[in-house]
């Protein structure tokens, strides 16, 4: 199985899946990673991909003491869906 690398000098992470990269472009702020844009080649969508570049994106980020701050629809739909990952959001907005 691949795993989910950073590559700082493209600034995003990438996953390899059958020779094609899927991948997160970020920026960084100190331990603030800004995501504008998740894209995963026409051949992979629908194939889980995507969701196994922010699993793998997301425990990197946690295991080095950093925050996201998802700009990318994908990637903040992403994180509205699984609350286990809430603690990583730069803006933690509270229930009313």
């Amino acid at each position: 199985m691949s795993t989910v690398t950073d590559n700082p000098q493209r600034h995003r992470f990438e996953l390899e899946v059958d020779g094609q990269i899927v991948f997160a472009d970020y920026r960084r702020d100190g331990n603030l990673i800004v995501v504008p844009h998740v894209e995963a080649p026409p051949a992979l969508r629908g194939t889980g991909a995507s969701r196994r570049l922010m699993e793998g994106m997301l425990a990197l980020l946690r295991a080095r003491g950093e925050r996201i701050k998802p700009l990318c629809s994908y990637a903040a739909d992403y994180l509205r869906r699984h609350p286990e990952h809430h603690d990583l959001l730069a803006e933690v907005r509270q229930a009313r």
